[in-house]
């Protein structure tokens, strides 16, 4: 059996506030692409965060995306 992908999304967006995560404007989120793994994915994420520094509610995050897929085929 082949090893599981263990996939992950980075995307950012500017958030309404800081105390949660809800983005001011889904139109305009910002997905920066799908990784094959944590560690591409922080390496997608990294300079996109750092070029967003001075806006405050600007974030991005990656998103376990291999969490949300069901494993078991019939």
């Amino acid at each position: 059996m082949a090893d599981t992908q263990k996939l992950h999304i980075v995307l950012g967006g500017e958030l309404e506030d800081l105390t949660n995560i809800k983005f001011r404007d889904l139109s305009k989120l910002d997905v920066v692409g799908v990784y094959p793994n944590y560690d591409d994915a922080v390496a997608a994420w990294k300079p996109k965060a750092q070029s967003t520094v001075d806006n405050a509610h600007m974030r991005y995050f990656v998103f376990n995306l291999h969490k949300l897929i069901d494993h078991e085929i019939d």
